[in-house]
């Protein structure tokens, strides 16, 4: 039997294409025309001269060391939890103690603490520990509240792992730290690319730490350096929207390469 063409999805499928690809559509054409000619034409209008000016001026006024201090970011708060995670995952998945379970549990109250609640007491704290405008006081934090989220997704990825390939290398004499390094590690790679993506997404869109936990502009991130297109006279909107895309191509990258990786440690969340 023929199957009948569904133009009622077809139609559907066009509707969400454009409601998804005119935002990016008015975005991509602002950042190659002047800010004169995008107030005269309006945010659809096709540019009468392409210009790359808005991203060399962003690259120009600082905008080069707001992305350096990201990635300095991104890239410690991603390496934090790719240390402290797997080996907590690897506890919890293996341990039969009511302990393990108490304490994964009270980890993950994380979960149900948004930031918002305790930024008064973090700054208090990282005030104290003399961190206060250091990207080192961004850093902590941002990691410790990727933390809860990282540890269930790779505790429930290594639960996948069967009883049986244990056994075997605790049968060939494999120390708990080996059967970590050889076994664990490697069947869990979707997990690790899944944390990974994750907790960059947290370190590169943060906001709120390094509003409150930063001052000066040699420790401002990309997130606040999108305010110095706003002033009392206006916003440099072809600016501000080439400062955008610069900020989101390297963590695209970072999806673009890890997004099946990342649906299949998102699979593995329940564990079987």
């Amino acid at each position: 039997m023929r199957n009948r063409p569904n133009y009622l999805a077809g139609l559907g499928s066009l509707v969400w294409l454009f409601v998804v690809g005119l935002p990016l559509y008015v975005m991509l054409i602002a950042t190659f025309q002047s800010r004169t000619d995008y107030a005269a034409n309006g945010p659809l209008a096709l540019p009468e001269r392409f210009t790359l000016d808005n991203y060399l001026n962003d690259l120009d006024d600082g905008f080069a060391q707001y992305f350096l201090n990201t990635v300095v970011v991104t890239v410690c708060v991603v390496g934090i939890v790719l240390l402290l995670v797997p080996p907590l995952a690897y506890a919890i998945v293996r341990s039969d103690g009511k302990a393990t379970g108490r304490v994964f549990r009270l980890f993950l109250l994380g979960l149900a603490i948004p930031s918002q609640a305790v930024i008064v007491p973090m700054f208090y704290l990282i005030n104290e520990a003399g961190l206060y405008d250091n990207l080192l006081g961004v850093i902590l934090p941002t990691a410790a509240f990727a933390m809860p989220v990282c540890a269930l997704i790779l505790s429930g990825v290594m639960r996948d792992i069967t009883p049986e390939l244990y056994e075997a290398m605790t049968v060939d004499g494999a120390s708990p730290w080996r059967i970590f390094v050889q076994l664990v590690l490697p069947l869990s790679k979707s997990g690790l690319s899944t944390i990974v993506v994750f907790s960059s997404l947290q370190a590169w869109n943060g906001f709120l730490f390094p509003l409150v936990l930063t001052q000066s502009s040699e420790n401002k991130v990309i997130t606040m350096g999108l305010y110095d297109f706003q002033t009392e006279h206006g916003v440099d909107i072809p600016g501000l929207l080439s400062a955008v895309v610069l900020s989101m191509l390297p963590i695209l990258l970072v999806y673009l390469f890890a997004r099946r990786a990342l649906v299949q440690g998102l699979m593995g969340v329940g564990g079987k």
